[in-house]
């Protein structure tokens, strides 16, 4: 997007979409005296002006110009109004359609009728179906600016899960899931913090985080490595790297690092605080003289652009011997892609990645996000019924691109083995 074509297409692109929603505004202020109209037509170009100024800003400054946090909510408020207008435009593309039928109904049938002509002025637009756009889109961009304040509200879920081939030992077992923290993103130590004392109280036996650390560069862990370093349970805290921790979505070297030191210097992190990386491997857990394994793969996605540095094949060897497995895996297309055909014996797959897309919807015996047009598992538990194998996708523990939350809060799992 920082090409110049790329900038001008997009800006043609939201000021196409301005001038097509201001038919709608100029409809339903038709009525509103003219002093009353030149303010609401001024406040509407303003703002689309102050958009495609601070695109520009975003796009052609540096890092630290205005600082990370007012440019972090500068682009996702341009966005935010970006995407409510496309959603009015639903309602508004309903509205010339029918507009566009009737006049079209009228040239062929009623062109010869005196009684049928349909006026020097043509068929005006509905203000109920424009007045239905701009409240939608409202409401839209009205609940992301709401959701700014839900991205620390983190939500602790719990869930009690019953398996065949589970050892008596550790029936009552309790892992702590999170997933996705995204230090790049953070802008509040204290409220991470916070998240933080959450799961220590859950006084789990073992806490697990299935990758994306990071969004991009170790380094972002600086501020936060001593919090997340508080983060300890009796059998350990264990740990896999997501898509985002490869560092594939910036250019390299950056600040003098190359992008393999980058990962090496990310390995150390995770070492640093006291979390045991698995990469492509498996530990034994042992309680009340019984045993069970937990595998850690690379990320492995079944999504063409995402990578596949897993290795089950690894992971597993070895494995046959014990009763019970757990797979961390990152991504939840792989269980459905390979867990589930080529690895049965495996009991329990957890895995973030999706993020509930940080916007959904829900509320119990409903649930719903656009990310599940992408992926099948999204959030939550799934269970086979062929296999019989479970697979948890927690909803991230922090966020990236839109810094906020709605409807979907951030995660700390709390699984039961019973």
């Amino acid at each position: 997007m920082r090409t110049p074509i790329g900038v001008v297409i997009f800006i043609s692109i939201m000021l196409l979409l301005d001038t097509y929603f201001f038919q709608a505004v100029r409809s339903v202020t038709q009525s509103a005296s003219p002093k009353a109209k030149a303010i609401i037509y001024t406040i509407y170009w303003a703002i689309t002006a102050f958009a495609i100024v601070g695109f520009l800003l975003f796009v052609y400054t540096e890092q630290n110009f205005l600082g990370k946090k007012i440019r972090t909510y500068l682009f996702a408020t341009i966005m935010g109004l970006f995407f409510a207008k496309l959603v009015a435009l639903i309602f508004f593309l309903v509205d010339d359609l029918r507009r566009g039928i009737q006049w079209l109904a009228g040239k062929l049938f009623f062109r010869n009728t005196e009684t049928a002509t349909m006026g020097d002025e043509g068929i005006s637009r509905s203000v109920f179906l424009s007045w239905i756009g701009i409240a939608a889109g409202g409401t839209l961009f009205g609940s992301l600016l709401y959701g700014f304040s839900n991205k620390y509200n983190y939500n602790v879920k719990r869930v009690q899960l019953s398996f065949d081939h589970l050892p008596d030992a550790f029936k009552g077992f309790k892992i702590v899931h999170i997933s996705d923290i995204h230090s790049g993103s953070f802008m509040n130590p204290k409220a991470v913090s916070h998240g933080v004392d959450m799961i220590l109280q859950q006084e789990a036996d073992l806490i697990l985080f299935t990758g994306d650390l990071v969004n991009d560069k170790a380094s972002e862990m600086d501020d936060y490595k001593a919090i997340f370093s508080r983060l300890k349970a009796p059998m350990g805290v264990f740990s896999t790297l997501g898509n985002h921790d490869y560092g594939d979505y910036v250019q390299w070297p950056a600040d003098g690092i190359s992008k393999a030191q980058n990962l090496e210097n990310l390995k150390k992190v995770h070492a640093d605080i006291g979390w045991r990386l698995l990469m492509n491997e498996h530990v034994v857990l042992e309680k009340g003289g019984q045993q069970i394994a937990l595998l850690g793969i690379e990320n492995w996605s079944s999504k063409a652009r995402f990578p596949k540095h897993g290795r089950m094949d690894l992971a597993h060897a070895g494995t046959e011997k014990y009763p019970f497995k757990i797979l961390m895996s990152h991504d939840p297309s792989h269980w459905e892609a390979q867990v589930q055909t080529q690895y049965k014996d495996v009991d329990l797959m957890l895995s973030g990645h999706t993020h509930g897309m940080q916007f959904g919807v829900e509320i119990p015996g409903f649930k719903w996000s656009p990310v599940q047009y992408m992926y099948k598992q999204w959030a939550g538990l799934y269970e086979s019924e062929t296999t019989k194998q479970k697979l948890y996708v927690n909803r991230g523990f922090g966020f990236i691109g839109y810094p906020g939350r709605v409807g979907i809060l951030p995660e700390i799992t709390v699984i039961e083995l019973i």
